[in-house]
């Protein structure tokens, strides 16, 4: 018996348990000092009225014998798809039920969705990026060819003309760096994976962040995508779906490669190793699709974008370089004094119990940068900020 030893290729420890054992080992040693958690992007407020009463509903009906379901269609509830089709179609973007599939994370849904690539393709991801794209590639033994995202370039990188790669991880807002694509700038990254057969993945979680209306919140708003683009997208950050877990992944029925059907191959993989989201959640998903359900999902985004606008206000008073902020929940700053991601993470912790995330742990171009969630109370948001104005 042998283990992957493609495993022996990934850094020693996850970025966030690492973060979570200096956390453990901080406390430890300091039971009395309180701490702000703005580091790991989990939400603090609760879920809404309208996905608590659907969620009742549907516990009671699944304690009914006529209302029980047991395994449910293997891309989601038609009630459902027809709720996310109708929230696309608001901006424009025409979606039958053949092209969404329900998961239950995206984090789940871009590590999992490798399982349908070669092995030997080649996959191209930003630097700084959220680790799963990259480790997950990594764990099936792919070449991964890194993409300088820097101050330079807005952390925006864009292909180039000797850029070779068959599968390539966009985000937008990104993870970690806030920064947005332009509707132009997707529309060169569309034409280049056109042009060479190549496969975009485009991460849209925190697309209820952009309040900017020339921004595009889908890949499908720019032209050619559907030729060469899946879009994933989770109800985390903008309904609190954190502990609740609920995604969805848009895939065209047009989009082929190698002669197949990526749709067809997604539903085949899906089938096997995934037996669906919950009744009772998926039931708790459409109803943030409602009117309603997008009124108090405003709501909580807005109350997350004040916290944001309180920390992009102090960064702009000291001079402190940052992006995101705006149209993103996570702010991207630079470490003042030229001290090193990990050495002001430390600062931040032991002086004055601020958690945040080391920009090196998502890549060699996050070194010297860290990063600060929004998803937090106010009251916290603004104690971190009186806080970081003592540090900075």
């Amino acid at each position: 018996m042998k283990l992957n030893s493609n495993y022996d290729n990934l850094k020693q420890n996850y970025l966030f348990a690492t973060i979570e054992q200096k956390v453990a080992e901080f406390k430890a040693n300091n039971p009395e000092r309180e701490l702000i958690y703005m580091g790991i992007g989990d939400v603090t407020l609760p879920l809404s009225k309208s996905v608590t009463e659907a969620t009742k509903a549907a516990a009671d009906e699944m304690a009914t014998a006529a209302g029980f379901r047991g395994y449910g269609p293997y891309r989601g509830y038609g009630f459902l798809l027809d709720a996310i089709a109708g929230y696309y179609a608001k901006r424009g973007v025409d979606l039958c039920h053949e092209e969404i599939f329900v998961g239950d994370g995206a984090k789940t849904d871009t590590a999992c969705f490798s399982d349908i690539f070669a092995k030997e393709n080649v996959i191209a991801v930003s630097d700084p990026v959220y680790p799963v794209y990259f480790d997950s590639n990594i764990m099936d033994g792919r070449e991964v060819v890194l993409i300088a995202a820097t101050r330079e370039n807005g952390f925006l990188p864009m292909p180039s003309e000797d850029l070779k790669a068959d599968v390539i991880y966009l985000c937008s807002p990104s993870n970690p760096t806030g920064a947005v694509y332009t509707k132009e700038q997707l529309k060169v990254w569309v034409d280049f994976a056109n042009k060479n057969d190549a496969l975009i993945l485009f991460d849209a979680a925190y697309e209820a962040y952009i309040t900017d209306p020339s921004l595009p919140r889908s890949i499908f708003e720019v032209e050619g995508s559907r030729t060469c683009a899946v879009e994933f997208c989770s109800l985390s950050k903008n309904a609190g779906f954190t502990g609740t877990r609920a995604s969805y992944v848009i895939i065209p029925k047009e989009l082929e490669r190698d002669g197949k059907n990526i749709g067809k191959l997604w539903l085949r993989r899906q089938s096997t190793k995934f037996n669906g989201t919950p009744y009772i959640i998926q039931r708790a998903t459409e109803a943030v699709f409602t009117e309603e359900g997008q009124r108090e999902v405003a709501e909580m985004v807005g109350y997350y974008q004040e916290n944001a606008r309180m920390l992009v206000d102090a960064f702009t008073e000291f001079g402190i370089f940052f992006t995101g902020g705006v149209n993103s929940p996570y702010i991207w700053f630079e470490a003042p004094k030229g001290k090193t991601s990990w050495e002001f993470f430390d600062l931040l912790l032991n002086e004055v119990g601020i958690v945040s995330t080391p920009g090196a742990g998502f890549g060699v171009n996050g070194e010297g940068f860290l990063r600060l969630t929004s998803f937090n109370t106010h009251e916290n948001t603004a104690r971190a900020v009186e806080l970081l104005k003592k540090v900075l």
